[in-house]
C-alpha cells in the first residue's frame, strides 16, 4: 500500500516536471492574513497573489499545505469522526497558476496524474464542475473521455452524499476529480 509520504512526494514531483516551483507549507496561523485564525485551505498562502497585492518570482507553484478546519465556512467539526474523510487537521495538495495556465492544462494534468502516474481505474473516476462552468465540463469530457453522467455540477455548497466519498480528490480549475469507492449497485 502506498503511504501518505509517497503520495505527497509523487504529487509534488509530478508538478515539478510540469514546471512548478515547490512551495513549503506556511504556518497553520497565517502571518499575512488577519481575517483567518487558522490556515484552512491550500490557497491561503497565495491569497495576496490572487488579490493582486503580491507578486512572486514564479508563475507556477505546487504545495502540500497543512490545514486546520474547525469553524466558519468550511466547518467540518460536526462531521469529524463520523466518516473516513472529515478531519480537522490535514494536508491539502495543490497546484497553482498565477496567470500562466488555466482549465485545459489543469484538467489534463489532473487526469494524467490520476490515471497514468498513479494508475487509478478510469471506470471509478468522476469529475465535478462548478454549476455554471460549461467549459470545464466540456474539457473533462474531451480530455478524460468520461461519460456525461460521471461529470457532475455543483454550486457553492458542500457536496454531500455519494459524491463526497473520495479516496482522493484532485482539483482542476473549480472542479474536482473523485474516486468512487462505493460498491457497484
Amino acid at each position: 500500500m502506498i503511504t501518505g509520504n509517497e503520495i505527497r512526494k509523487s504529487f509534488l514531483d509530478y508538478f515539478v516536471k510540469q514546471g512548478h516551483t515547490v512551495v513549503r507549507s506556511s504556518s497553520l496561523v497565517p502571518d499575512k492574513d488577519p481575517t483567518l485564525l487558522f490556515t484552512n485551505a491550500g490557497m491561503v498562502q497565495f491569497k495576496n497573489v490572487f488579490l493582486g497585492q503580491e507578486r512572486l518570482p514564479y508563475v507556477r507553484a505546487t504545495s502540500s499545505q497543512k490545514c486546520l478546519r474547525i469553524s466558519g465556512k468550511h466547518n467540518d467539526l460536526e462531521a469529524v469522526g463520523r466518516d473516513t474523510y472529515h478531519h480537522t487537521f490535514f494536508e491539502m495538495l495543490g497546484n497553482w497558476s498565477f496567470g500562466d495556465y488555466y482549465k485545459a492544462e489543469a484538467i489534463q494534468w489532473a487526469w494524467e496524474l490520476l490515471t497514468k502516474e498513479w494508475g487509478l481505474p478510469k471506470d471509478k473516476l468522476w469529475a465535478t464542475v462548478y454549476l455554471d462552468d460549461d467549459e470545464a465540463e466540456q474539457l473533462w469530457a474531451k480530455i478524460s473521455g468520461l461519460p456525461a453522467e460521471r461529470i457532475k455540477r455543483f454550486g457553492a455548497r458542500k457536496i454531500s452524499g455519494k459524491w463526497a466519498k473520495p479516496v482522493l480528490a484532485v482539483r482542476a480549475a473549480r472542479s474536482i476529480s473523485i474516486v468512487d469507492r462505493w460498491p457497484a449497485t
